[in-house]
């Protein structure tokens, strides 16, 4: 048996919860699949899968083996990268998560100039609000707003978020423009919760020194930036959303800018990988070249120098 082989068919099989579908992913048989699982299972004396007619469950020994099989392809594929010819333009599958608005509004119309610089790279890119379990759901990194607490990250700040406070014309026809921050109970408001823990955001503003955080009943809430941005389109109520969504609505005359004396804080921006990862050569190039994309981007780019996150916190280091 071929052991490397055998892992990646077990693997393939858990990420896919399937055995035929492991094999077209593969572009193999199905009994050859099945036998290397089951020969692997004989050599390793346990049982690593529940077997049913309709779906296949990992066991918790499997569990832990997954984990393992994970690790030692990456180190595998690491060293092949560090050793071959082409290092310097490194390729294979490269699997990225990033927030919904990021991905549509920055991200996937700079892709082009990324994949002309680095061709032999194969980009599967998550677009989610959802902050996900990057070992857990086998990401290479992820770009995340807001502080980081999880100690088993590093992270790379590349810049920063910030938010502007607008509704629709129709909206403003109806209802009227706010002139202060404590005005906005007496409108409706658009309201966005976490897709993790459902808590609904509240607002914070600040002017010359003065906090004001406001939580604002609302007959929606929202969980992807997309729709929120959409529902402000609508006439839905006033929103609290990044700029860089925002700025061509302004432009066109599509949303229209409240408060513009106060100021919401800007949210920190990191790209976060495994800190039992070993940066390999693909993810190392897509750090970099996201980073100058932020770097480069006049809504992006850090305004200031970076302050070290507590190390209770979050491991950071630059890469």
């Amino acid at each position: 048996m071929n052991k490397l082989q055998a892992m990646e068919v077990f693997i393939q099989v858990v990420d896919c919860g399937s055995f035929t579908k492991a094999a077209d992913m593969l572009n193999l048989p199905k009994a050859t699949v099945s036998t290397l699982i089951q020969t692997l299972e004989s050599t390793l004396a346990v049982k690593l899968l529940h077997r049913t007619t309709r779906q296949v469950m990992i066991t918790s020994d499997g569990a832990a083996y997954y984990e393992r099989c994970v690790q030692i392809l990456a180190d595998v594929r690491d060293a092949e990268e560090s050793l071959s010819r082409h290092r310097l333009s490194p390729g294979g599958r490269l699997r990225v998560d990033t927030p919904t608005g990021l991905a549509s509004e920055i991200l996937i119309p700079a892709l082009p100039a990324f994949f002309e610089r680095y061709p032999d790279i194969t980009l599967e890119l998550g677009s989610t609000d959802r902050p996900v379990d990057l070992v857990e759901e086998g990401v290479d990194c992820a770009v995340r707003g807001g502080e980081l607490f999880d100690p088993n990250l590093i992270a790379r700040r590349i810049g920063v978020i910030n938010f502007l406070t607008a509704a629709s014309p129709g909206y403003i026809a109806r209802h009227g423009m706010p002139q202060h921050p404590r005005e906005l109970d007496r409108h409706r408001c658009v309201n966005y919760f976490s897709a993790k823990t459902g808590k609904i955001s509240k607002w914070d503003f600040t002017r010359d020194g003065e906090r004001i955080e406001v939580a604002l009943p609302g007959t929606i809430a929202l969980n992807d930036s997309n729709a929120y941005v959409h529902a402000g389109l609508a006439g839905l109520g006033i929103i609290n959303i990044t700029d860089y969504l925002l700025d061509q609505h302004i432009a066109a005359g599509r949303m229209v800018q409240l408060l513009p004396e106060w100021h919401v804080d800007p949210l920190p921006v990191h790209i976060v990988y495994p800190q039992n990862r070993h940066l390999s050569a693909k993810v190392r190039v897509f750090v970099e070249w996201i980073s100058e994309l932020f770097a480069n981007h006049p809504n992006l780019r850090l305004q200031a120098p970076r302050a070290a996150a507590p190390a209770a916190q979050i491991q950071e280091e630059t890469v």
